[in-house]
């Protein structure tokens, strides 16, 4: 009853609603089970979250996981999570290496015997990273060595330096071109301070003179420049006697400098975080670190030969889009802060290609794993830089992050994975933090967009890709408007080519209409009205084109998939009414054909693919007729397609591979013929370059298969040995047939490389005939020399790439000969 006054009291159904609430208070639901994560579990999330926020401070997050893993070491899962989780951390998340030590250094303190047994994992795992030649991870186990030197007893890691050191020796001294020897000295120098941070003041007298030994012996190689550095250099000099920008920007060079500079006033190393130093309050827990029980380092072996592993290796050269500013906002090339950051950034960004996401998360939160005051606060305006008072650093995190990406885009010969995952990680960084990030993108570009004249060709059609593909993911806006006075620039003036490159590449990520829509009005006259159709006019339409009857009877044919035998009559028709008018008849019938295959494939490129399969034997026939048939079957694509090139690009590289045009047909047309433009103005187009581009791709890489497979077939036939005379006759027979097929293919290859050197040259030297015309001669035949020479450029390096690849094969070979024959003295 007095529930019921209560009720009725203040109204029933508010204060029902109260009673409700007071249940809830004391919720008589059965609760769900809480769940603790298991130990191991624990520790491996911490591990791995270890220095990534911020608000929590180095020592802490070090001392509790080092607690736990002390205090639990008996615990079968928790010792095999933590002995396996900590080399790949190292291996994985090199960013982290300094603070994983941390927790060794803390863990060594409390159980010297985990130390003891992780050291003999990492140098088992250093010594096979050595013997299969994986130096990336070779360099990152030492890294992570060097920061355990505190540990070690004796010398620690030098010893194993200076062995590396006589392999570089031995490397370089055998051919100045070697890349093995220089990669040794990258990594020790790249090693080499991290042990000098190790300790938690100033280091030992007895670790700098070691130091300074090892120093004075990496002078040798690392002062020298390579005989490759000129080719991979990401600038090309205008004049003959000009430097380039990056002739001193050797990355082993700048790494001796740095060092020695470091040297002299005393291994600073500011940059590098030491979170194994506690603060003053934690001095009884540093005695305790400093007075740790020492180790003794696993022997390593390092074997008398050396190989350069999966990966191809080149001389590095710094990069940096950020050279020349009025404020620092990235480490200037004279700190140890600019290699030792941009290392550890390359490291994550090439070894995390799987997931872009967390790639770019580690991007944005660099600042983290360095000292504090290594870099000012994030997204500060680039601007405020300017008002920053006395020592205080000015480097931008995002703009070290950006500049590193960058350096990957512009790698010579070719950055270690596609280029699109390079475009996608900075995608990603925009997404994440668009106000910092963004801004850093914009000051990039506009410095690539005004050395567009002198970065390398490859280069620059690499940033104009980017450009383009970043836009079309953020709406196509960019501030056209700082361009617009290079509007009305000659077509062939580089800034003006990358603006008419870049508007074709825009067109074909989305269309036309949409592209014009963000452009100023000065932009909108590059955009013509023949790009706004999806699909072009078909020339036979009109009556009074040659051929026209002809031309409309073949597509009506066409397009109800006639056979063959109704097509004959209306090409000899077409023949006979070419031979009265002295023309080639197989060339005319050619060009009214292919025009008219792609009309009926105009809908997508699926339909022109299918239509060029239904007629591939005639297309066959005509292609291996003559040259000038061949050249005009291009012809005939690119200008039925000549506002939309890149489906002209799709649609060639198609024939390519059904054997209907030739590489040689591809490059005679591009740069022998005026085809393309008159004058020279087709060495000023992107899509020129592209179309020649992925043709002598196409051509190394299928020649890189056919070596690689022949070259392992031979080994594994040498390696299973002969069981019969008839077994051994079919092996020789085969082996001959792929040396056979492996000299067609280099051939082939030396062929084109050799004709678009003679057609080059006459460019780059001005002795082309096109180049005596007046109209060239007014002021046009310097910017069409230029042209030719950063062509010319592009396309040796290439050659030279392949050479060396081929001389690289040969000598495998040899060395699996010889293995082989020793095996069989073996045996017998």
């Amino acid at each position: 009853m007095a529930d019921y006054d209560r009720r009725q009291s203040g109204g029933g159904y508010n204060n029902r609603k109260r009673r409700y609430r007071d249940d809830d208070d004391h919720d008589r639901r059965p609760q769900r089970r809480r769940y603790d994560a298991p130990l191991h579990v624990r520790i491996r999330k911490q591990l791995l979250s270890l220095a990534d926020s911020p608000l929590r401070r180095w020592h802490e997050e070090v001392q509790a996981i080092a607690l736990v893993v002390a205090d639990n070491y008996e615990d079968q899962e928790l010792r095999t999570s933590f002995l396996d989780l900590v080399p790949q951390m190292v291996v994985e998340q090199p960013l982290k290496i300094p603070f994983v030590a941390a927790v060794v250094i803390v863990v060594n303190s409390l159980k010297p015997e985990v130390v003891g047994d992780l050291l003999a994992k990492v140098a088992a795992a250093t010594e096979e990273k050595v013997r299969v030649g994986d130096w990336r991870d070779v360099k990152l186990y030492l890294k992570f060595l060097a920061c355990l030197q505190g540990c070690l007893e004796g010398e620690g890691l030098f010893p194993v330096l200076e062995e590396l050191f006589s392999r570089a020796v031995d490397l370089q001294t055998g051919s100045s071109d070697d890349t093995i020897g220089t990669e040794l000295v990258k990594i020790i120098l790249l090693t080499i301070p991290y042990i000098m941070a190790a300790s938690p003041e100033a280091p030992p007298s007895q670790w700098q003179q070691k130091a300074a030994e090892l120093m004075d012996k990496t002078d040798v190689i690392a002062s020298e420049p390579h005989a490759l550095q000129v080719l991979i250099d990401p600038y090309q000099a205008e004049q003959q006697d000009d430097e380039s920008p990056a002739a001193n920007m050797s990355l082993i060079g700048l790494l001796q400098k740095q060092l020695q500079s470091e040297a002299n006033s005393g291994w600073g190393l500011a940059c590098l975080p030491r979170p194994w130093k506690m603060p003053l309050e934690e001095i009884e827990q540093q005695e305790k670190l400093d007075n740790a029980q020492k180790h003794t380092l696993p022997s390593i072996a390092i074997p008398q030969t050396v190989i350069a592993g999966p990966r191809p290796l080149f001389p590095e050269i710094y990069y940096s889009a950020y050279l020349n500013q009025d404020v620092e906002s990235v480490p200037p090339v004279s700190t140890i802060a600019s290699s030792l950051v941009r290392d550890g950034l390359l490291d994550t960004i090439n070894i995390l290609d799987f997931n872009r996401n967390a790639t770019a998360r580690f991007l944005i939160d660099v600042d983290c794993y360095f000292s504090p005051g290594t870099f000012i606060k994030r997204a500060t305006p680039f601007d405020r830089l300017r008002e920053i008072d006395g020592d205080r650093s000015t480097w931008k995190p995002e703009d070290v992050a950006v500049d590193a990406v960058f350096s990957q885009i512009f790698q010579l010969p070719t950055p270690e994975h596609k280029l699109v995952y390079y475009h996608s990680v900075l995608t990603e960084a925009c997404k994440i933090a668009p106000a910092a990030v963004a801004p850093s993108l914009g000051r990039a570009i506009r410095y690539t967009y005004q050395n567009i004249h002198r970065i390398d060709l490859e280069l620059a059609y690499r940033f104009l890709d980017w450009f383009t593909h970043h836009l079309s993911n953020f709406g196509f806006m960019w501030k056209w408007s700082e361009w617009v006075e290079d509007v009305d620039l000659p077509n062939m003036h580089p800034c003006k080519a990358f603006i008419i490159g870049a508007l074709d590449k825009e067109i074909r990520l989305s269309f036309a209409q949409r592209i014009k829509g963000t452009l100023p009005e000065p932009y909108q006259k590059l955009i013509g009205p023949e790009k706004e159709q999806d699909t072009p006019e078909f020339k036979f339409n009109d009556d009074h084109t040659p051929f026209a009857a002809e031309g409309k009877e073949l597509a009506a044919l066409l397009k109800r998939k006639a056979p063959d035998e109704e097509i004959q009559p209306v090409i000899a028709r077409i023949h006979s009414a070419a031979l009265d008018q002295s023309l080639d008849p197989l060339v005319t019938s050619t060009d009214v054909f292919m025009t008219a295959v792609c009309w009926v494939g105009s809908k997508s490129l699926s339909h022109v693919l299918a239509c060029i399969e239904r007629t591939k034997d005639r297309l066959l026939d005509a292609g291996a007729a003559s040259e000038a048939v061949r050249s005009q079957i291009i012809t005939a694509v690119m200008s039925y397609w000549s506002a939309h090139p890149g489906v002209a690009i799709s649609i060639v590289e198609k024939l390519l591979n059904y054997s209907i045009i030739t590489p040689g047909s591809v490059i005679d047309w591009a740069l022998v013929s005026d085809r393309a433009g008159p004058y020279g103005e087709a060495l000023s187009k992107a899509w020129v370059f592209e179309l020649v581009f992925n043709t002598v791709v196409k051509v190394t890489g299928r020649l890189r298969q056919v070596v690689s497979n022949s070259g392992s077939s031979t080994s594994s036939n040498k390696n299973n040995g002969a069981e019969n005379e008839n077994e051994n006759g079919n092996e020789n027979g085969s082996e001959n047939q792929n040396q056979n097929q492996n000299e067609d293919e280099i051939a082939a290859m030396r062929d084109l490389f050799r004709a678009m050197e003679d057609a080059l040259t006459s460019w780059a030297q001005g002795t082309k005939d096109q180049l005596m015309d007046p109209v060239v001669s007014d002021g046009g035949e310097d910017l069409i020399k230029r042209w030719g020479q950063r062509w010319l450029r592009v396309f040796r390096r290439r050659a030279a790439i392949e050479e060396a690849f081929l001389v690289e094969q040969k000598a495998l070979a040899a060395a699996s000969s010889d293995a082989a024959a020793d095996t069989a003295i073996t045996d017998a």
